[in-house]
């Protein structure tokens, strides 16, 4: 079986989508559509920007969505997955990749979710840190320990878990795990504390725009960050969509999920391989590649 994987915040670089534009003319529609609905040429910045332009939090996610969901479209026939999923934002490239939302709507809800997110960073300074070399339980136990907000955030691969959190009760964290054995505890270079408590006023601004879009139910179940199980009702998929930007991304959970229900081959859409590489650590035995 057959699933396709869509990275989220993070996999960007310049002069992503630019062969996709240059070469294919449904390409280039889509990319000139969003231009026009995001108010900017973000074709601009993607192709010719810096990568300061793309780390800004309002621009990333649009860019690594149109990325995705163009390279999904551009598949014509052979976009045929039996299962779908995406890491954070890229959730939603899966869902408008498996026809839950139409392209525009799910555009301006990545776009809507983009600058909500950065309003609350911007009005909470908070980072989040990469653990390398320690299982989930012992990963979960120092995160409660710690005074302030410090919670996993992301369920990468086994041994690996991002949380987030404050910057004090992060950098005590660091600490400790490093005190308990922990390979590496390295703080990311990322605007906020995505997917924990901090996210909470982007989380209900987000609701409202979600509640106002029409969802489809999916060609083929998505598997959804928030409890790494397959979906199909359009009500539950957008419940689940609301509480991801407070909730762990359960990402290792997904693959083993997909794994265990007949996952043989994943292929990635969008920019770099990070997804691929997180596949790969999690399930050995299945087939992975990806398309830029």
């Amino acid at each position: 079986m057959k699933a396709f994987v869509f990275p989220g915040q993070g996999a960007q670089f310049v002069g992503m989508g630019k062969d996709l534009y240059d070469n294919n003319a449904e390409a280039r529609e889509m990319f000139e559509k969003a231009n026009e609905v995001l108010g900017f040429r973000i074709t601009d910045l993607m192709f010719n920007g810096t990568e300061e332009d793309l780390k800004q939090t309002k621009v990333t996610q649009p860019a690594v969505f149109l990325h995705s969901v163009i390279l999904a479209k551009t598949l014509g026939d052979d976009f045929k997955p039996d299962m779908v999923a995406g890491h954070s934002l890229g959730e939603f490239s899966a869902l408008v990749a498996a026809g839950v939302l139409p392209f525009e709507q799910g555009l301006k809800l990545v776009e809507t979710r983009a600058l909500a997110m950065q309003k609350a960073c911007e009005a909470t300074p908070s980072i989040m840190a990469a653990i390398i070399g320690m299982d989930d339980a012992k990963v979960e136990e120092i995160c409660a320990s710690i005074d302030g907000v410090c919670v996993p955030a992301n369920y990468n691969s086994p041994g690996q878990v991002v949380i987030s959190g404050s910057f004090e009760a992060i950098e005590e964290a660091c600490a400790k795990f490093k005190e308990a054995g922990a390979r590496r505890a390295l703080p990311l270079k990322v605007g906020g504390a995505f997917h924990s408590p901090l996210m909470e006023p982007a989380r209900e601004e987000l609701a409202k725009a979600i509640h106002e879009a029409n969802f489809s139910e999916p060609m083929c179940p998505i598997y959804q960050d928030v409890d790494a199980k397959p979906h199909t009702n359009p009500e539950e998929i957008k419940e689940n969509l609301i509480k991801q930007l407070t909730a762990p991304v359960r990402w290792s959970h997904i693959v083993a999920n997909m794994a265990a229900d007949g996952m043989t081959e994943a292929i990635e859409l969008g920019p770099g391989k990070v997804l691929q590489g997180l596949i790969g650590r999690t399930c050995k035995e299945v087939a992975v590649s990806g398309m830029q």
